[in-house]
């Protein structure tokens, strides 16, 4: 996806004994001299932003003398096509004072019947929606940023980026579950529509040096209906995301402006009522557990300083948060499902050290969540922000023991800095994971981020585990508990790019806190490319040609454990619709035979197969829009065949419905066994304004079994203050595919929260 697209959603031979030369002395000095040497530093003027002497009256209308005073800034077409004239002329200000920061932008429009806004949701960013977003690199480390969103209806969405909007895990580099306090007003007339925007000094983080203070800053305006979007400054559509990217955000100073340190105290009241049935221990009939929720708890942030930020929580409860998605597991290893706990999300890019594709070293989800469900958290403290050079993240939280696990200690400690020049940094880190039964891991990693050149970056990383188990048994060599990773990258979607690694993971690396579904192998691969900017004729706004290619070797013997190679075409119309076509080959060596389910099975053995697939979006800017998804060929020494489908209709700014579904048929015909996986996600949103809303999941995955239906109330009279009510139902659509048959309902459950925030 371009940039623009992705703005509006959701692998050569190595040599036996190649894994004992991973990284020798040699290796570290050439890549040290090779910093030296291309380090560049990045020269931009700062912009002043212009200070008011009198707070600025919030009603969306655009009309204020003080307006009329301030110069709106430099816009330029981003896209569809980049630094043509824009069809619609949009004015944006910026202004601050002692406590906020304030912009303005007047989006005029000569249809304005045709605006879209179709979604009043708080964090509910429709695609279909005109938005107005403006981007804050706070802290000016070219690295980090905040995003805050607003629409034609006034909803508000926040996010924050990481990773300088560098895309890793999924196509989208930011967190979308992170919030803080702000507010905005709107209005529409005959010329378009209107907006007045006010964050507090207190929800930013930053370092002021005497008042003075930097940020980098970019803001722009989407037109849904055209997929034209209004930026400043000029960015140039190199980047996936550009327009979030905050190593080329504009720097604008602030001056007068001092710490911030606001305490929030938020308490909340819980209280709810439901049932599971268990299988008994000798699995011949189900028990039924009766529940009785009420609970009280605390939750506080105090703003230490200006850009150190502590959360302290006690006896945590997250029964708010929404539902994962069901997904059906195809593969050998564990899937990955993104944090949306709201305690873990400040600044969550700190402690993130990603060791190529999910693997990580810290994994939220480790905490408070196991195979059986919730583990109730006692509570604890998280630590985040900026001392001097240094970017700080400790945490610490205890959890109270359940039927599988004992109560056990989380502790991380992140620290890392800038160093050569504003895009490099090194860091350490560390976990420990105790329990009272004596068990416990350990965990240390160093990473760096290095820019060799202007889209040219060398990403390091070392970590090693230990554990009460290996260190009693004392036959874990040194490399045996390590992971290493080196990676070069070309940062850019125009001309040719590169993404390069070789990793390793030894056989007992188990990083407790972390995510490493893959261990005991050296790795080389990734990808190159080479992408187009069509130009102003052609309907294609970006498309790339890629060569996937990585393999992953034994380290026990160097042999080929797994393989996948082929070609990629991504491509990015201007209307906003987009897609890839691919074929790939892949070869597997199993060790273990491989369970799909309860009666399909891969057997042990060596197998090359191939798929060829492909994927549409019609344009994000329609009311009725759809994905649709489609690949087949063999898989192992049988066949596959798989297709999705995935509707949104944005009925009105008070409905939205959307539906997904996917379908896995295969088949081993040389042995008689076959799957049949039908997936199926439905949501409705229901809004009355801005501050009540209702969602309905429902889930259906015939893998499994399984129908789960989550449905949740939301009353956000003002941020902080949260009344919800949530259902939650766990149904078993074949009740006699098992033995002993589970019960109709297997599980139920009904929760009322609410939640008041108090600022001092």
């Amino acid at each position: 996806m371009t940039s623009t697209s992705r703005f509006h959603c959701a692998k050569r031979f190595v040599s036996s004994r190649s894994h004992h030369l991973l990284f020798p002395r040699e290796l570290i000095w050439t890549c040290c001299s090779l910093v030296l040497l291309s380090s560049i530093s990045q020269s931009q003027s700062i912009i002043p932003l212009s200070r008011v002497r009198v707070p600025i009256h919030l009603d969306g209308i655009v009309n204020d003398s003080i307006w009329s005073h301030i110069s709106p800034l430099p816009v330029v077409m981003h896209a569809p096509t980049h630094e043509r004239t824009p069809t619609e002329r949009t004015e944006i200000r910026l202004a601050y004072d002692d406590e906020y920061l304030y912009a303005a932008a007047s989006c005029y429009d000569s249809e304005p019947e045709r605006i879209h806004a179709n979604s009043l949701t708080r964090d509910g960013l429709n695609p279909s929606d005109d938005s107005f977003g403006l981007v804050l690199d706070s802290f000016n480390d070219n690295e980090n940023a905040l995003v805050f969103i607003t629409t034609p209806a006034g909803l508000r969405e926040d996010w924050a980026v990481a990773n300088d909007a560098v895309p890793q895990l999924n196509p989208f580099p930011f967190n979308s579950s992170w919030s803080t306090f702000w507010d905005v007003a709107v209005s529409r007339s005959d010329s378009g529509w209107f907006v007045e925007l006010r964050i507090p000094f207190s929800s930013l983080r930053f370092q002021d040096r005497d008042g003075y203070v930097t940020m980098g800053l970019i803001v722009w305006r989407y037109i849904a209906r055209k997929n034209e979007v209004h930026c400043f400054p000029n960015i140039p559509p190199k980047w996936d995301w550009a327009i979030i990217k905050p190593s080329v955000a504009q720097k604008v100073s602030l001056e007068g402006l001092y710490s911030k340190n606001p305490v929030y105290v938020t308490p909340y009241v819980l209280g709810g009522t439901g049932y599971s049935y268990d299988l008994n221990d000798v699995e011949t009939k189900y028990l039924r557990t009766e529940s009785r929720r009420r609970e009280v708890g605390l939750d506080l942030k105090i703003g230490l300083t200006s850009n150190i930020t502590l959360d302290l929580t006690l006896n945590t409860d997250f029964a708010q948060v929404e539902a994962d998605d069901q997904q059906v597991n195809l593969t050998r290893f564990s899937l990955f499902f993104p944090e949306k706990r709201l305690f873990f999300q400040e600044r969550s890019s700190i402690f993130d050290v990603g060791m190529g594709g999910p693997n990580r070293l810290f994994y939220s989800r480790q905490i408070g969540i196991s195979e059986e469900g919730p583990v109730r958290l006692y509570g604890g403290a998280r630590l985040v922000g900026r001392i001097g050079e240094w970017d700080l993240g400790v945490l610490n939280i205890q959890s109270a023991p359940s039927v599988e696990l004992p109560s056990e200690n989380f502790g991380v400690l992140r620290l890392r800095r800038q160093i050569l020049n504003d895009h490099s940094t090194v860091g350490f880190l560390t976990t420990s994971r105790v329990g009272n039964d004596g068990s416990y891991n350990y965990t240390y990693g160093l990473d760096g981020i290095v820019r060799l050149g202007k889209d040219d970056y060398l990403l390091l990383n070392w970590a090693q585990t230990f554990d009460d188990e290996i260190g009693q048994t004392k036959v874990s060599s040194f490399m045996q508990k390590a992971r290493s990773r080196v990676q070069w990258e070309r940062r850019s979607t125009v001309g040719f790019g590169y993404e390069i690694s070789l990793s390793h993971a030894g056989e007992h690396f188990d990083p407790a806190m972390g995510f490493a579904p893959r261990v005991d192998y050296t790795r080389i691969g990734d990808r190159i490319f080479f992408g187009w900017l069509p130009g102003e004729d052609s309907p294609l706004f970006h498309h790339t040609l890629s060569l996937v290619a990585n393999a992953f070797y034994r380290n026990s013997d160097g042999s080929l454990e797994s393989s996948e190679l082929g070609p990629q075409w991504n491509f990015n119309f201007k209307s906003g619709a987009f897609g890839f076509l691919y074929a790939k080959a892949f070869s597997e060596r199993l060790e273990e035979e491989f369970k799909l389910s309860d009666e399909v099975m891969v057997p042990v053995g060596r197998y090359s197969f191939w798929n060829a697939g492909a994927m549409y979006q019609t344009p994000w800017g329609s009311l009725l829009r759809s994905g649709f998804t489609v690949d087949g060929g063999s898989f192992y020494d049988g066949s596959r065949l798989s297709f999705g489908l995935s509707p949104v209709w944005s009925i009105s700014k008070h409905i939205e419905v959307g539906a997904d579904y996917q379908y896995n048929q295969i088949r081993f015909r040389g042995r008689g066994q076959s799957l049949h996986a039908h997936l199926m996600r439905m949501r409705m949103k229901a809004t009355a304004n801005t501050e009540l809303s209702a969602t309905m999941f429902v889930q259906v995955n015939t893998a499994s079994d399984q129908l789960i239906l989550n449905v949740r109330f939301r009353y956000n009279p003002r941020e902080g203050n949260d009344l919800y009510f949530v259902y939650n139902e766990g149904i078993n659509i074949d009740r006699y595919a098992r033995t002993p048959p589970p019960p109709h309902t297997e599980t139920r459950a009904m929760i009322l929260k609410y939640s008041h925030t108090l600022q001092f």
